[in-house]
């Protein structure tokens, strides 16, 4: 029988990203990833907010360039694998540890700020490996100035100033 291990996260970074270089010379860059849901309260009737907090590693090309593109706040869609661990901490007492292992990743949001190249928007985010998807921020358009836009013969929405960046 096949089994899947997939994790799919859509959060915040709660920090910014830690690189560094397995004496292989693999990169890995750890972040924690903040993902809130809301329920309503039995008791109160009251709506709770609820954070998780999940630590992420990315390897290899994925972790250099979650460590140039991504701060922390910076909205991010991760998948990879979730991992148990067990570790022995400095006082010798043995710990489990759930951890995330990223195989893709994604930038959301505007590139505003980011760092991110001026020009065209096909940078490579991610991984390699033959055939795997691209894992490149969507790219965000401008929206074009008052004179270099058609002129419509319909009444204005109230909508035409409005950026092209959906919020959600």
């Amino acid at each position: 029988m096949a089994s899947v291990n997939k994790v799919i996260l859509v959060g915040n970074c709660g920090r910014d990203p830690e690189v560094r270089y397995l004496p292989s010379g693999q990169a890995v860059a750890n972040v924690s990833i903040a993902t809130t849901s809301k329920r309503k309260d039995r008791t109160s009737g009251e709506m709770v907010e609820e954070t998780q907090w999940h630590r992420v590693s990315f390897f290899d090309r994925l972790a250099e360039i979650v460590g140039e593109y991504v701060k922390k706040g910076s909205p991010i869609y991760v998948e990879g694998r979730i991992v148990y661990r067990k570790f022995t901490n400095k006082d010798g007492v043995e710990q489990n540890a759930t951890d995330i292992v990223a195989s893709e990743m994604q930038l959301l949001g505007s590139r505003q700020g980011m760092g991110a190249p001026s020009g065209g928007g096909d940078e490579d985010m991610g991984g390699g490996g033959g055939g795997a998807p691209r894992r490149s921020a969507p790219p965000s358009r401008a929206p074009a100035p008052a004179a270099q836009r058609p002129a419509a013969n319909k009444p204005a929405s109230g909508f035409d100033d409005m950026d092209d960046d959906i919020p959600f």
